[in-house]
């Protein structure tokens, strides 16, 4: 007797997602401030002043303003030496292999600098970024920043510019961060995620994940 073919139930087609990541001690191990302040000699004084920014202390204009004028007199050079000793976080580079195999959109908004948040986006072909930008005289760095400070209100205003850039419903996109400065774009994201975060972050965002960062793919799926 023949029997009919079954054929199994056709894959719902994935939902196509905007992830916006932060940078530092997100995307990258480091903190980029920290590394400039080892050649500056002021490293443990600005690892105060972040940790307070993390913990949402002191804001983050008034933390940036304080931190980076602690490089002033630094030379520009120093900049290609901090490029070169910036790390990927385990898991970031599969999570943005699989992140372009799905065609989804990345986007980097960073309170760091252009200056290396440029360069490493370009190495790993996202186009979209928005970080500081550091004042340079005389191929010295001046100790301040050049235009709009990078806060927490500009990272969520990346994100939705992002978002309609990308013809992406703001209920489509992704939000991974870490410290305080990252709070405006993981509340306006529709699935935010804290990564490796303080506690201030991880009870504001929907998961949090500690570790390797391809470990937020499980949790974007276990949502579809």
């Amino acid at each position: 007797m023949n029997h009919p073919t079954v054929s199994p139930p056709a894959a719902r087609p994935r939902t196509r997602r905007l992830v916006v990541m932060d940078v530092d001690s997100t995307l990258i191990t480091a903190e980029v401030i920290e590394l400039l302040a080892a050649h500056a000699g002021s490293r443990s004084q600005v690892v105060a002043i972040t940790d307070r920014a993390m913990r949402g202390e002191i804001d983050f204009a008034t933390s940036l303003h304080e931190r980076v004028a602690t490089l002033a007199g630094l030379p520009v050079q120093v900049l290609d030496d901090v490029r070169a000793e910036v790390e990927l976080t385990p898991g970031a580079r599969e999570l943005l292999a699989e992140l372009s195999a799905r065609g989804w959109p990345v986007g980097l908004v960073s309170g760091g600098f252009a200056e290396v948040v440029e360069p490493l986006a370009a190495s790993l072909g996202i186009s979209r970024t928005r970080a500081n930008r550091l004042e340079v005289a005389d191929g010295l760095l001046t100790g301040r920043v050049r235009g709009a400070v990078i806060d927490r209100a500009a990272k969520a205003a990346a994100l939705t510019e992002y978002a309609q850039a990308e013809g992406i419903a703001m209920a489509d996109t992704i939000a991974i961060g870490d410290g305080a400065n990252d709070l405006g774009m993981l509340a306006v994201a529709g699935f935010s995620v804290a990564f490796n975060a303080k506690p201030l972050v991880r009870a504001a965002a929907h998961a949090a994940v500690d570790g390797r960062l391809d470990a937020v793919l499980a949790l974007i799926d276990h949502r579809d």
